[in-house]
């Protein structure tokens, strides 16, 4: 169904159109002519199915001119990057709707400048469970006005301990409102959420299909943060694709990617819609002929692309939808020729999203290891030897033999001569190899062999006299460190520190990502915890994250003026 078919605003058209989009996916056509009418929604669908434009383009045509900067719609999204990527999308939705103000709020940033733009005004706000409930209790988000919830992988938000956080924002929205819910699946709790505050809701879901072209293996590699560019390299030197196609997300990465490659000898060039028509067909021109070997571009920028000779395909990052994914990797592996896809990944969250596309499109997607520098390194020079065996056969030098015999005569041996020849050719063939310690291969969460690591304390520098809550603390580390909620064990709260057990093989990662955050308002230093001495009392008088986790909620609640929140208290006690 094309969107034009849909019901939408003109504006909504144009946006729509600048963005690329012209037929609904599956979600889309059967979700937004629903929300458009009101109603309460259920929608089943997974990662990358286009519940994003599915949700957002309803939430966008809802704000009227005259709705002023009170919030309207309230978007709740399990991590800061969803909640990020959700704010971003409906700007471009609302391209040509000047009086639709966004916000994104979310734990990991600097929340006196989310403070600010709530009080420039913003009928949209995306948030995380726990940033929404921080700005509730500083007064800084009034939703008496809200007229639609929205809650975006309800599943994951239940799986990171979200449902008290979630029940109680409710609390503070006008009963008379519209709920509409996504989820991958629907366990027990999601169920419970949909009687209690849903309305005869229309449940939507999408058939899962097989997506991907069987002539295309897929591969992926865990990196470590910061080395996507270095393993990128590693992987063009050791597999030398003749033509191949590397992806990211936005225009900026392609430029820095492209000019970090074309600096290390590659002959690459970057594609994307801020370049002028004459410099896009020049680029796509050199790459079909070969004088170009490597094609940096965005998703959008690929599109209409038509070459039947990319034997290989690079995910630089996460593709951020399902069907980017099939697009991608369709770029080879065309014409009755095979092809190969490679994805890399930093990190748990990035793995877990690759997981989900592969769930999605039915596709394996295979995890290996990264060649090392020293495989790397002799591949090289096995090809310089195999290519210079071919030279001799071949007579194609014969001509430079008077050089060789004068070389010789002044004492150099033809031993001496080759060694060095064959010396200078390699060191030119490896000088761009990067030095990168080889990870040691460990399985992700779910896969054989995972989970065996034990854990460790980390302790963080604020506590009760800071009016810290489990559920703040818990909130920023899953919005800092991009981990799942049940991957954190304990919380133990006392006087002027907090102390949570934390996967060992992730604390590096952990104390990185939260050092000079804030939890409630306070910044915060972390380090792993090295036990306090009993005498000063402290561990004595302390609250633990299972006992009193109901009072703390109850005290945020009857903490709070607002009236929304008064009237509806009684129904969580």
């Amino acid at each position: 169904m094309l969107f034009s078919d849909l019901g939408l605003s003109d504006e909504i058209l144009k946006a729509v159109e600048k963005i690329g989009y012209e037929e609904a996916t599956e979600i889309q056509a059967k979700t937004i002519p629903l929300l458009l009418q009101g109603r309460d929604v259920i929608g089943r669908s997974h990662t990358g199915t286009g519940k994003t434009a599915a949700f957002g383009i309803p939430a966008v045509s809802s704000i009227q001119k005259g709705d002023g900067n009170s919030v309207r719609i309230l978007i709740l999204c399990p991590t800061r990057e969803l909640a990020m990527q959700a704010c971003d999308e409906l700007d471009k939705f609302s391209d040509f709707m000047p009086w639709v103000k966004t916000c994104a709020v979310y734990g990991g940033a600097d929340i006196d400048r989310q403070i600010v733009s709530l009080r420039r005004g913003a009928n949209i706000v995306v948030g995380t469970p726990g940033r929404v409930m921080d700005h509730i209790n500083r007064h800084t988000l009034k939703l008496d006005n809200v007229r639609t919830v929205i809650l975006d992988e309800a599943d994951e938000m239940l799986n990171m301990g979200f449902r008290e956080d979630i029940e109680t924002i409710l609390g503070f929205v006008p009963e008379e409102r519209q709920t509409v819910l996504f989820s991958a699946t629907m366990p027990e709790p999601i169920m419970a959420i949909t009687e209690k505050y849903q309305r005869d809701p229309v449940v939507v879901g999408v058939e899962q299909k097989s997506r991907t072209v069987d002539s295309v293996e897929q591969f992926y590699f865990d990196v470590p943060m910061g080395r996507k560019t270095d393993a990128l390299q590693m992987l063009l030197l050791a597999y030398e694709p003749k033509l191949s196609m590397i992806f990211c997300n936005t225009k900026k990465m392609v430029d820095e990617l492209s000019e970090q490659l074309v600096s290390k000898g590659f002959r690459a060039a970057g594609l994307h819609g801020d370049m002028k028509q004459a410099s896009r067909t020049q680029t796509l021109n050199a790459f079909k002929s070969g004088r170009l070997n490597i094609l940096i571009a965005t998703d959008v920028a690929a599109r209409g692309i038509d070459v039947d000779d990319v034997d290989a395909v690079f995910n630089y990052d996460i593709p951020q939808d399902c069907e980017y994914y099939i697009h991608r990797i369709g770029r080879t592996g065309r014409a009755g020729k095979s092809g190969v896809a490679y994805t890399i990944a930093s990190g748990r969250r990035q793995v877990s999203e690759l997981m989900d596309i592969a769930r999605y499109t039915k596709a394996h997607i295979e995890r290996r290891e990264l060649p090392s520098r020293d495989e790397v390194m002799a591949a090289k020079a096995n090809a310089v030897t195999e290519a210079v065996k071919n030279c001799v056969m071949s007579g194609k030098y014969e001509r430079y033999a008077e050089q060789v015999a004068a070389l010789e005569a002044e004492g150099f041996s033809a031993e001496q001569l080759a060694a060095a020849l064959l010396g200078m050719k390699i060191s030119a063939e490896t000088k761009n190899v990067p030095e990168f310690i080889k990870p040691v291969f460990r399985p992700n969460r779910g896969e054989k062999g995972a989970g065996k690591s034990g854990s460790v304390k980390v302790e963080i520098s604020v506590g009760r006299a800071n009016r810290i809550a489990p559920n703040f603390v818990l909130g920023a580390l899953v919005d800092a460190t991009g981990m799942a909620g049940k991957n954190f064990g304990k919380i133990d709260i006392y006087d002027r520190f907090t102390t949570v057990e934390v996967p060992e093989a992730d604390k590096e990662h952990i104390i990185d990502s939260m050092t000079g955050t804030k939890i409630n308002g306070q910044k915060i230093k972390i380090k792993l915890y090295e036990g306090r001495d009993s005498k000063d009392g402290k561990d004595k008088d302390r609250r633990d994250y299972r006992g009193d986790r109901k009072r703390d909620f109850k005290r945020q609640r009857h903490g709070n003026h607002n009236t929304a929140g008064r009237r509806n208290s009684k129904r969580y006690q």
